[in-house]
């Protein structure tokens, strides 16, 4: 025993690199900084090596806060360094507590000639969220970024806050010569948001369908005794792909209705099923309001294809968008 402890003792543990790998466990999977505080692994640390140097969660916190500028500063001096100018996206959006967060993104060709999209910043933006504090906040992230001079464009969706953003920001660029050919090309509308408007104008169409079958796969969810009476439909009906689940769309994002009815049509006759064994079952769509499901959900497949494909983040995508909406038209 005395033999383990003396070679415990003799191996030397690097402080700040045992301290650096405790905060890169802490940034990797999002631990409270209070993690490296608590008493189960303080003991359990102890008992590997009784000679371990414990560390308090405003440590760690330090820590965290060294290697995020650490790696900030070298994302400012590759960004520096490249040749080629930059892309910026941004977003804006409002949180379940109702609070406001903006996060801004780079694209950029590295020096190893591969796309990178890095955050540059991301942070809680209080109102009012007009165009011009929307501006008023960008600029003072590029001239945190030391960026001014090395924007080609930025990609933005169709709010009308954003206009007027875009047309402050382009008016300060231009003033200090930075946009080339005078920001022509600056202003980039998000074309996955303009499919989306158009998706949602076409879903209004057909609201009422789309409404039922919503509200039926809600209501087998809604309790363990509906789901089970459900399942027997199944059985009875036979014939269906059970490992097909139900899912239930976001109203905001289309693509997740597009995946509701795919799901949904699969369980056509097993709703049908449920209608004549569950009396409180109200809400089963007639076999005119499935036909309309499945002729929209047929119209929504390329629009879920091209979506999809100009969404990505490993490649470029711009290049792709009119190619693929010709295909649309086409088809």
């Amino acid at each position: 025993m005395m033999d383990v402890q003396e070679n415990l003792k003799s191996k030397k543990i690097d402080q700040m690199v045992s301290r650096e790998l405790c905060a890169n466990l802490i940034i990797r999977h999002g631990l409270p900084f209070k993690f490296v505080e608590y008493e189960e692994l303080r003991t359990w640390i102890t008992y590997l090596n009784h000679y371990a140097i414990l560390v308090s969660r405003n440590t760690i916190k330090s820590d965290v806060l060294r290697i995020f500028q650490r790696e900030k500063n070298l994302l400012e001096e590759e960004l520096t360094s490249i040749p080629s100018r930059i892309c910026l996206t941004s977003d804006l959006w409002t949180s379940s507590t109702i609070e406001g967060y903006i996060c801004l993104t780079t694209h950029y060709v590295g020096s190893n000639c591969k796309l990178s999209s890095k955050i540059l910043n991301f942070c809680h933006l209080p109102p009012p969220h007009t165009g011009f504090e929307l501006c008023k906040k960008i600029n003072e992230f590029l001239h945190e970024w030391g960026l001014e001079k090395k924007i080609f464009s930025i990609t933005l969706d169709n709010a009308s806050s954003n206009d007027v953003l875009v047309k402050t920001l382009k008016e300060k660029l231009v003033l200090q010569n930075s946009l080339l050919c005078d920001g022509e090309f600056f202003y980039v509308h998000c074309c996955a948001h303009i499919l989306n408007l158009i998706v949602q104008e076409g879903l209004k169409v057909i609201g009422d369908s789309v409404d039922l079958i919503r509200e039926s796969i809600k209501y087998v969810g809604g309790s363990e005794r509906r789901m089970i009476k459900f399942k027997q439909c199944i059985n009875q009906v036979g014939d269906i792909d059970a490992k097909s689940t139900l899912c239930l769309d976001v109203p905001t994002r289309w693509n997740s209705t597009f995946l509701m009815l795919q799901s949904a049509l699969q369980y056509q006759r097993v709703f049908g099923s449920l209608h004549l064994v569950d009396e409180n079952y109200k809400c089963c769509p007639s076999p005119d309001k499935w036909k309309r499901a499945e002729k929209i959900c047929t119209f929504l497949m390329p629009f879920y294809d091209i979506t999809t494909l100009i969404s990505t983040s490993s490649y470029p995508t711009s290049n792709l968008y009119f190619l693929q909406v010709r295909i649309f038209k086409l088809f």
